[in-house]
């Protein structure tokens, strides 16, 4: 079990309310799908079923880039079973394009494919199996065309565009068509600064194509319905995004599209785009019968978005003394075919480039590419962990050259409440970068094992190479390191991010029941969770029901920027609010003329009751409500932010900021290259822990996913063909358990005076860190320079 401290400031935030209601926010209370998940009784999108449905199968391009030259569909039209097949020319509107951002990915392949994988025809069959036949037996003729699949070959001058034509509000401030984004960040004189340095290091750092890697596929239910529209039932993180896209491609106004989450197996940024939802609905619409898709595995490495790779250049100075005196920057992500999130990762990349540290004079340029390769868009810590790789090496780089210890130097350097980011941006709450580096230090460190006397006998699962046996302590050292890492949380840069919660408060068989409604997908981060004990904590019930999310309701925005608990909690949280003054109201109406507390006194809700501050009871709330019920619809919304300048890259960009910070401790068998990371500890200001069983649980689930980008997932793309070489959860490898070591959380709870609770957003910073935590201490006990991820055994035995 993890072993946890949890340290809370004197004195907390105005907007926190007191109340002692059992179940409500602080308590570890379990998760209701919980048990049901474990025990493999959730009903996710894949186990959906229709009576008389049939089955949908995407036919997708055997080649990254090339001009459809014709595409036979008779055969396949022709086998029993077969209802229907579409190709872009069946497409029902003059809309066929849609996207995050910029609508530029086709809903099916328009004369041209653009990446491997791509969609180019749908088949709807009574069988799945028939339908998998079916669209082979498609013909297409292709005729390849150049490819694009790097820097060089995507800003030459005689460069293939990637898309011809654009017009589109990012193409005003690149240099060049197959850009989909730049965002530079100029602040102070790096020319000026440079001259104050004692030592400059510079590096290159290389980072891989990591997949969201969720269990549950791509899956959904698309069912007619009587007026013309679709009922759509699906995996996804964000409806409303989904349905501002899927409606115009249908030719239906939105509200003919109505949309329900289905159980969702994994997300981590992979399902913020559309993936089957579109085509699920075309065949359905087309064949006016329930259409179910659900990819397989090999699907679904093609069917989703993944991180973005990067090239990233860094230079830093520093004083004698330790303090930095300049940063210069261009960080190089490739996007792919398709613009997917790639403009706003940018955004996220360059601002947060310089890691948690105060530097005055900078000159950062960050830029995304359109290529032949697979597109690339959300995942967990969304640009910043790509930045903060690089910054954290620089930093170990720069200790090493002063001679200093790397956790003091940092320390010395580490931003503070009041420091000034390099976008012109206030850090406005508590910013503990230095103690969460003291806190990961302090802790004891594991001991060391006996190697030599580990052969015979030995627990092999410890050992690096673990069950394969290969390693018996030859050559084996260890490393100790360390990394910390910035994350914002939010929609930035002028987004209007808000979200929309419906709470019902009536009285069912005598007892006050509570339901909340909203339209917060639910992907294993414990939303329904902490809805729960929010309305319990702000009502005063017991009984609290969580109603399905779908787009009946107002949109709740994305799973995605650790946003969920601070924009749909807070949500909830001021609707219930309105509900409670609402239900006072009523209380004062009937009872006011009978105690004069109900004008006087501070109420609150306890136990189904109306109590004064002091703890007179003065009603039930049962009896204050009769046959009444109170339903309330509200939004709730951030403080603002704005747009980083595209030139200067100055502006409040960001809402809240989240920081986490790690030690890893490694053994490493130099004679074979291989890895065993014996523990990750890590230290975090989550602001207030609303359950400290899920934050615990989303700050281990972080910290593994970094571990794993450190040394073992990358998608790997053939750079001659752009082709996919490892769509395989045998060739991608994530870790597992025997892979996790063990994970000691130190929580800190300094609340943001502005979130609700004081909370602070939590689930992506973990991810940051973790990552260059495990390659520093992989490079402290090899003493090699490593600036890749993830680290493969041939780099560390000299044989790449």
């Amino acid at each position: 079990m993890a072993q946890k401290t949890r340290t809370v400031p004197a004195g907390t935030p105005t907007n926190v309310t007191q109340k002692h209601n059992k179940g409500g926010i602080g308590e570890s209370i379990l998760r209701p799908d919980g048990t049901l998940k474990v025990t493999g009784e959730f009903a996710y999108s894949s186990d959906m079923w229709h009576e008389d449905m049939l089955w949908g199968q995407t036919l997708r391009s055997t080649v990254a880039h090339a001009e459809i030259v014709s595409i036979d569909i008779s055969e396949a039209l022709a086998m029993p079973g077969v209802y229907s097949v579409l190709t872009y020319d069946d497409l029902p509107a003059e809309m066929k394009n849609y996207g995050l951002e910029i609508q530029d990915t086709p809903v099916l392949a328009n004369g041209r494919v653009r990446h491997h994988g791509e969609p180019v025809a749908l088949v709807a069959a009574d069988h799945p199996e028939t339908a998998r036949r079916a669209a082979a037996k498609i013909k297409i003729d292709y005729r390849e065309l150049p490819l694009v699949t790097d820097e060089a070959s995507a800003l030459a001058a005689d460069a293939p565009l990637i898309h011809e034509g654009r017009d589109d509000h990012h193409i005003g401030h690149v240099p060049h068509p197959n850009i989909v984004h730049r965002q530079p960040i100029i602040r102070g004189n790096v020319e000026e600064a440079r001259k104050r340095a004692d030592v400059i290091v510079e590096g290159e750092y290389t980072f891989g194509m990591q997949d969201q890697a969720f269990l549950g596929p791509e899956s959904g239910l698309a069912v007619p319905s009587e007026d013309g529209g679709v009922e759509l039932y699906v995996a996804t993180q964000w409806l409303h995004s989904d349905l501002q896209q899927i409606a115009p491609v249908l030719g239906l106004p939105p509200e003919k599209v109505r949309m329900t989450l289905s159980g969702v197996g994994g997300a981590f940024g992979g399902r913020e785009d559309i993936s089957m939802q579109i085509h699920a609905c075309l065949l359905a619409l087309a064949t006016n019968k329930p259409v179910k898709i659900v990819y397989n595995r090999f699907e679904s490495f093609f069917g989703h978005v993944h991180r973005h790779p990067a090239k990233l250049y860094y230079e830093h100075g520093a004083t004698k003394d330790g303090k930095l005196t300049h940063m210069k920057c261009k960080i190089v992500l490739d996007g792919g075919a398709y613009a997917s999130a790639s403009p706003a990762v940018v955004g996220n990349a360059s601002s947060l480039s310089v890691g948690p540290y105060v530097l005055e004079d900078v000159d950062i340029e960050a830029i995304a590419l359109y290529t032949n390769n697979p597109p690339c868009g959300a995942m967990r810590g969304f640009g910043a962990v790509q930045a903060c790789f690089a910054y954290e090496a620089q930093m170990d780089k720069l200790a090493e050259k002063l001679g200093m210890d790397p956790v003091e130097f940092r320390q010395l350097n580490a931003m503070e409440m009041g420091t000034v980011m390099p976008t012109g941006q206030v850090v406005d709450a508590p910013a503990p970068v230095a103690e969460l580096l003291r806190r990961v230090k302090a802790r004891p460190l594991p001991p060391e094992r006996q190697w030599e006397s580990a052969g015979e006998g030995a627990d092999v699962r410890a050992l690096p190479g673990g069950l394969s046996n290969t390693t018996h302590g030859e050559g084996v050292v260890r490393g100790v390191g360390y990394a910390v890492g910035i994350k914002n949380v939010g929609f930035s840069e002028g987004f209007d991010d808000y979200s929309t919660a419906r709470v019902r408060l009536e009285v069912i068989n005598g007892e006050p029941v509570a339901m909340v409604h909203t339209a917060m997908a639910e992907v294993g981060q414990g939303g329904i969770t902490v809805h729960t004990q929010i309305a319990r904590t702000e009502l005063g019930v017991t009984q609290v029901t969580i109603h399905p999310a779908d787009t009946q309701v107002g949109s709740a925005g994305s799973t995605s920027a650790s946003r969920q608990t601070y924009m749909t909690g807070g949500a909830v949280k001021n609707t219930c609010e309105a509900v409670r003054e609402a239900l006072l109201e009523i209380g004062r109406r009937k009872n006011g003329s009978y105690h004069p507390a109900w004008a006087t006194a501070e109420l609150l809700l306890e136990g189904g009751k109306v109590v004064t501050d002091g703890g007179e009871v003065l009603a039930d709330i049962a009896d204050i409500l009769e046959d009444e019920a109170i339903d309330l619809e509200l939004e709730f919304r951030h403080a603002p932010t704005e747009p980083f300048d595209l030139v200067t890259g100055q502006g409040n960009g960001h809402v809240q900021y989240t920081f986490a910070a790690h030690r890893a401790v490694v053994e490493v068998d130099t004679e074979l290259g291989l890895v065993k990371v014996v523990e990750l500890a890590t230290a975090q200001d989550v602001g207030k822990a609303l359950n400290m069983l899920s934050v615990v649980g989303q700050i281990q689930g972080g910290t593994t996913q970094g571990l794993g980008v450190a040394i073992m997932e990358e998608i790997i793309v053939d750079p001659k063909t752009a082709k996919v070489r490892n769509p395989s959860f045998t060739d991608y490898l994530i870790p597992t358990i025997l892979d996790t070591p063990t994970i000691p959380v130190d929580v800190l709870e300094l609340a943001d005076p502005k979130a609700p609770y004081g909370l602070r957003g939590m689930g992506e910073a973990p991810t940051l860190s973790s990552t260059p935590a495990v390659i520093a201490a992989i490079r402290q006990a090899t003493g090699l320079e490593i600036n890749k991820t993830p680290i493969r055994p041939e780099a560390l035995t000299g044989t790449l």
